[in-house]
């Protein structure tokens, strides 16, 4: 799943999640939520275009920098070993393409008061 959210800078950004939630990529920050959208709209309908350039720390952990003409679109998280990261580029080249997305940047509440659902 794609979650679009706002940055304390205002920038907004989003993220691919696997299906238990946790992070697998981070976008860069855009001006405009528009323009997240357009991204994952992108990446959805052409993933197989897309570079993933796989890097490692220091450290020793893998992540990649998924690309597309030369520019970095979003930074994965660390994986443990190259294993994992081609697990995590794998997921990422199974579900995309159907990848539904969210929309957290607003600031509007998502679950209604418990007011509303408990009464007073």
């Amino acid at each position: 799943m794609f979650v679009i959210s706002k940055r304390n800078s205002g920038l907004y950004k989003f993220v691919f999640t696997n299906r238990k939630g946790k992070t697998i990529f981070t976008s860069i920050s855009c001006k405009r939520k528009t323009d997240c959208e357009k991204m994952i709209k992108g990446i959805r309908e052409n993933i197989q275009f897309f570079t993933f350039r796989k890097k490692s720390t220091p450290s020793g952990k893998h992540y990649f920098r998924l690309s597309s003409g030369g520019l970095v679109i979003a930074t994965s998280r660390k994986y443990s070993t190259k294993l994992m990261l081609e697990k995590g580029i794998n997921e990422i080249l199974k579900y995309v393409p159907e990848a539904e997305f969210l929309d957290f940047s607003e600031d509007e509440p998502i679950f209604a008061d418990a007011e509303e659902v408990f009464g007073n």
